[in-house]
């Protein structure tokens, strides 16, 4: 799962936070932006902040892996309908029981000083991935490796790790399950190649401009830290031929307010939509929206009264109006969340994951307060426990929680306490099962519903509600092992289905990408179930 710490900024300008001050008539820039990259073709585009980290496993953020996106590439690349597609690696090979993969890396692909990208590259830096001496959120998503789970905990050694650099152009990896989401997961940033004598070289290799080494359409020209961060083209990349753009400028702007006027003033090639001028610019045709990939939800603590009880969480999941909310607090186009996985997984029949799996959260008062009353019945209730809802701070956190409070009382009689915590106290205290009822998102790594789903398993640290299913365990895991997608899917659908019937999580809407863009940009990839692409982005 993608870092809920960028997300708290990142959903105030995706989603868009209250802009105080702004126009109300909004336009799209015309001119070249600012004046001030004159004939090149440089794009401008806000970051929102700071880059965690870029290196590879330590970034896992959008502020991190947006930039890498562009600056670096794996085996496979996002293509522009969204499907993996060979990049360092011309061709892969899958073994007929599915466990081993080779892939066989293009001739000629460089990094940014020249140096030859070898197999041994993404050897070492995918057991950098898995090294338990240098920890990494991301570490998880390479558990599919034999050896890698044992490695990361502790309990194995890197030669334990099967990842085989057999020569420079072939790279071996042998799976403990069938895995047929690797090839998609191989564009993720976490899976990127590193250059392994700059690393061993100099630790801190990723923290300047003048130290990191790039094998994608884009290296990295400047770094001006909390400020701005430079790309130029990459002559060195392999497909530099097809990189029209000469550099990408990102913006580290974190106010929504400033964001937006810079857009109007043409030093931004792209803002988010403010809410106030949302359905202004929906009617003029100059917002944009396209869906994205993941769920904003909130998990219940199931080890915490009144939440300990299957049909009291329940009552609070019915008696939440998903549709009222996208309408009239986000305003940015949202679906409502149908269930816990969002559009844009095809099943092997063609049709989209969500679609086969209908709609498994409704909004229905008349029963939520019947399920309530069953609920304090089973848990000998007289007056329900007080319930405190908890969400990070932010404006538009704030105004959905509000928003539920008052769903909660109109639609149960339950009068909820709201508190606000910073995004990492909230997660510290999630992860220790310390909160009632605490706002949440998932944001996936690669496109598969498993990757939405897997979380819940007994114990899987992203779980952080407590709850615990042998059944659902059973289905995850049958799911794990099939290799029949057909099957693996409608594993899949059962225990969705069964999520949501047990409501360890309430889940609110689907992400969407809502954006205003200047007509001078062209051709710029906003994968759902990806990073920003500017490999083809074009200006007139």
């Amino acid at each position: 799962m993608k870092s809920l710490s960028i997300l708290l900024v990142s959903c105030s300008l995706m989603l868009g936070t209250l802009l105080s001050g702004c126009s109300p008539e909004a336009s799209t820039p015309q001119g070249d932006v600012a004046q001030k990259e004159t004939a090149a073709k440089i794009l401008m585009y806000n970051n929102v902040r700071e880059p965690t980290s870029l290196d590879p496993p330590v970034g896992f953020d959008m502020a991190s892996y947006d930039i890498l996106n562009n600056m670096m590439e794996g085996l496979t690349r996002l293509g522009k309908n969204q499907t993996p597609e060979p990049a360092m690696a011309r061709e892969w090979k899958i073994s007929p029981d599915g466990r081993t993969v080779t892939f066989l890396l293009r001739e000629g692909i460089k990094w940014s000083n020249g140096d030859p990208v070898k197999a041994s590259d993404f050897e070492f830096a995918w057991k950098k991935l898995l090294d338990p001496k240098q920890p990494s959120q991301a570490a998880p998503l390479a558990y599919v490796i034999e050896g890698g789970e044992a490695f990361h905990a502790g309990q194995g050694t890197a030669d334990g790790v099967k990842v085989k650099a057999v020569d420079d152009k072939t790279l071996q990896v042998t799976l403990t399950r069938p895995a047929s989401w690797l090839i998609s997961m191989a564009a993720n940033p976490a899976f990127f190649p590193v250059h392994r004598a700059t690393v061993e070289k100099n630790p801190k290799w990723a923290a300047e401009a003048a130290t990191i080494l790039s094998n994608g359409p884009f290296k990295l020209a400047e770094w001006k830290h909390d400020a701005e961060l430079k790309l130029v083209r990459n002559e060195h990349y392999w497909d530099a031929a097809n990189v029209k753009l000469d550099g990408v400028t990102f913006k580290m702007v974190n106010d929504s307010n400033t964001e937006y006027q810079l857009f109007q003033s043409g030093e931004l090639h792209t803002s988010s939509v403010p809410p106030d001028l949302s359905e202004k610019l929906f009617a003029e045709n100059k917002a944009r929206v396209e869906d994205s990939a993941g769920t904003y939800f909130y998990r219940f603590n199931t080890k915490l009264p009144p939440f300990d009880n299957a049909s009291i969480r329940r009552a609070f999941l019915l008696a939440v109006d998903s549709q009222k909310i996208v309408d009239l607090v986000t305003k940015q186009k949202q679906k409502p969340a149908a269930g816990f996985v969002s559009y844009g997984l095809k099943g092997p029949d063609g049709r989209d994951f969500r679609e086969s799996g209908g709609r498994l959260v409704t909004f229905d008062a008349a029963e939520a307060r019947k399920l309530l009353a069953k609920g304090m019945a089973e848990a000998g209730y007289a007056k329900l426990p007080e319930v405190t809802l908890t969400y990070n701070t932010n404006d538009l956190h704030q105004k959905i929680a509000q928003t539920l409070q008052a769903m909660f009382k109109e639609n149960l009689g339950v009068d909820v306490k709201l508190a606000n915590k910073e995004s990492k106290v909230l997660t510290a205290e999630q992860k220790a099962l310390q909160l009632q009822m605490s706002r949440s998102s998932f944001l996936p790594d690669f496109a598969d519903p498993i990757n939405f789903l897997g979380g819940y398993q007994t114990g899987n640290p992203m779980n952080r509600t407590g709850w615990s299913s042998a059944k659902y365990d059973g289905l995850i895991q049958s799911a794990y092992k099939e290799t029949d997608e057909k099957k693996r899917f409608a594993l899949l659908h059962e225990a969705e289905k069964l999520l949501i019937e047990e409501a360890p999580i309430l889940p609110i809407y689907f992400y969407s990408s809502t954006y205003l863009q200047s007509d001078k940009v062209t051709d710029i990839v906003r994968h759902a179930y990806g990073y920003i692409d500017f490999k083809w982005a074009d200006m007139k």
